[in-house]
């Protein structure tokens, strides 16, 4: 084979880099785009788009809305990013920042992941001194009542935070529980703004929690990580140290995970 038969041709790398872009902007979408809109977006010509989406439509990584005529991303990339997680093994590869952020806290530090719209417990650093919390490995809690719930709520499009609401609803965990979505939603700007999430004993009384979201490749909090221990250790005034450590441990895990900073900001920055 001659060296010219070796090379990429440009063409064709111009060809999957907009391809690629056309995923990204879906991505970055809360609902589903037109072809008009997609091509506003790229600067690309209609036909250019048109071809490049059929492509992308007849291997499942772009689905069309049968009634509006409108894209989304396809389930084929669900079933690709299940797998890759499942090869990443968030665990794994969380473990570290979950240390470092135990030795700087010398607090309790959890892992967990939004399944089906409760949090679920999926790796804990404990500190030799502990007084146990209700949250054990694989326990489950709602997310309106928690700081993991809350950090990874606040990444969200509303219709889905709508949608968890709706199907769990806003059960009063201890008298200091948001029980009004108007309230969470307020909370929840909050969180944004700031960057990180607080229980304040509304999960579990006596028991103060900070946490942070970790995003993956398309913005979206795929785990969050948490310090929580008793309300007396964990008071206000070591929140914002905890929420410093905590929040460039989510940061931090976010690039592992693939997700590139934006030009507007990072997962979180504390508020001084």
């Amino acid at each position: 084979m001659s060296p010219d038969k070796t090379k990429t041709s440009p063409y064709r790398v111009q060809v999957l880099d907009r391809a690629l872009a056309i995923l990204t902007v879906l991505g970055n979408q809360q609902g589903e785009s037109s072809l008009a809109e997609l091509c506003a977006a790229l600067n690309l010509h209609k036909s250019t788009v048109h071809r490049l989406i059929m492509v992308l439509e007849r291997h499942g990584l772009v689905g069309k809305n049968p009634i509006t005529g409108r894209y989304r991303l396809g389930l084929r990339l669900f079933e690709m990013g299940s797998k890759a997680i499942a090869a990443l093994d968030i665990r794994e590869h969380a473990r570290p920042f979950l240390v470092r952020v135990q030795q700087e806290t010398q607090e309790t530090v959890n892992l967990a992941i939004l399944d089906q719209g409760e949090v679920l417990y999926v790796e804990k650093v404990e500190p030799h001194r502990n007084l146990r919390m209700a949250a054990s490995l694989g326990g489950r809690f709602p997310a309106h009542s928690t700081a993991l719930g809350k950090a990874m709520l606040a990444g969200l499009p509303e219709p889905e935070v709508d949608a968890i609401l709706q199907t769990h609803g806003m059960k009063a965990r201890t008298p200091n529980t948001i029980t009004s979505a108007a309230d969470l939603k307020a909370e929840l700007r909050t969180v944004r703004a700031q960057g990180y999430a607080i229980d304040d004993e509304e999960n579990e009384e006596g028991a103060r929690c900070v946490a942070a979201a970790a995003l993956d490749h398309f913005g979206r909090p795929l785990v969050a990580i948490s310090v929580s221990g008793p309300a007396f250790r964990v008071n206000k005034a070591k929140v914002s140290l905890i929420a410093k450590s905590v929040v460039e441990a989510a940061e931090e895990l976010s690039g592992v995970l693939g997700h590139k900073e934006s030009s507007t900001g990072t997962v979180g920055t504390v508020a001084s």
